[in-house]
């Protein structure tokens, strides 16, 4: 029987399930397609963090740290796994830079894609410079300063769309993507902080800030920030003839048309299951759900099994989650993993 944890995926997930099966003194094998660790906090260039307030760069780069810096996790990036043989307890996994790992078993935190914009064309993406995704928003928050790419001027009205390839089922994307809705809250309060004299407006069908993040970004959003929330379908995003951006649709709480000049437009971006799911699934020898996401086992006594014994799945792998959950998913799974692996010794035995 093998000691060694094998994970692949160094986003949040992945980077805690390596340092938790680490710390109760399994050998783990962190395999990584990227050539850095963090996963997409990282690689999007998040600002800071729902709900914890604290930058990407900082949060998830502890993570990355306590990962690098612990001589009983082995670390390949730019890698991928390309066959995996055996069963639990004794699986052999073939990695793309040619190296072969001895494994007992294998948590898949190999997350999701952010959904492309293209997709929603009549909302203006890739067809005027100051549409923008949720994400490179984000960047420039991080940047700390708020302009219009277009021209640099500071922008007097900026719109976030919720919903932006979530609950559409004209493009086959029948989820809640869960987290959109809060981090819009939250991006409209940074840009407010960055930009007091800049009006954020966020249209939406119906707001999803769950649990606690109610009074923390909806109410604080709106009360202390004055952003404006409009109850709305959107028809399209066109250009106006002095070059702002129109954003035309129904106030659907008075049920008539509306036209609003903007200088930024905002796509709040939905979580798509991870483009490399149909390969993963192969690879790994587990299923798909009807969506694309990695297929769950039976989780009521066997949380976090997919459909193949001794292979753990979860984070936003699994349907859309926030960052806090995928690290609480992560920390699980190597506790599942380790207390099989170590079943089958005593079994063995």
């Amino acid at each position: 029987m093998s000691d060694t944890v094998l994970v692949v995926g160094a986003g949040p997930t992945g980077l805690s399930a390596a340092a938790a099966a680490s710390s109760v003194g399994k050998k783990v094998v962190l395999v990584e397609k990227e050539a850095i660790l963090g996963g997409a906090p990282i690689i999007s260039g998040y600002a800071k963090l729902v709900p914890s307030g604290e930058w990407a760069k900082d949060a998830i780069g502890r993570m990355v740290a306590r990962v690098e810096n612990d001589s009983g996790i082995a670390i390949h990036k730019s890698s991928r796994v390309v066959k995996l043989d055996g069963e639990a307890g004794n699986f052999t996994a073939t990695l793309s830079n040619g190296t072969t790992v001895n494994c007992g078993a294998v948590i898949l935190g190999t997350g999701f894609t952010h959904f492309d914009s293209i997709n929603k064309p009549e909302w203006g993406f890739g067809t005027f410079e100051d549409v923008l995704t949720t994400t490179q928003m984000e960047q420039m928050v991080a940047s700390g300063k708020i302009a219009c790419p277009s021209d640099g001027r500071v922008p007097e009205r900026v719109a976030i769309l919720l919903c932006v390839g979530s609950r559409d089922r004209q493009i086959g994307r029948e989820w809640c993507s869960k987290i959109c809705c809060t981090v819009s809250t939250n991006l409209a309060m940074e840009i407010k902080e960055l930009s007091p004299t800049t009006d954020v407006f966020i249209y939406y069908m119906d707001i999803r800030t769950f649990g606690l993040y109610e009074d923390k970004f909806y109410w604080k959003s709106q009360e202390e920030f004055k952003t404006k929330f409009v109850k709305a379908r959107i028809a399209e995003v066109t250009r106006a003839p002095d070059g702002r951006l129109l954003v035309k649709g129904e106030d659907t709480l008075v049920k008539r048309p509306i036209v609003i000049p903007f200088d930024i437009v905002v796509h709040a971006i939905g979580m798509d299951p991870n483009e490399e799911n149909p390969e993963i699934a192969k690879v790994f020898g587990v299923g798909l759900e009807k969506h694309g996401f990695l297929d769950r086992g039976e989780q009521y006594t066997n949380s976090f099994s997919s459909m193949r014994r001794g292979v753990y799945v979860g984070g936003s792998a699994l349907g859309p989650e926030d960052i806090d959950t995928s690290i609480s998913h992560g920390l699980a799974m190597a506790m599942r993993a380790v207390g099989e692996m170590n079943g089958l010794v005593q079994k063995a035995a």
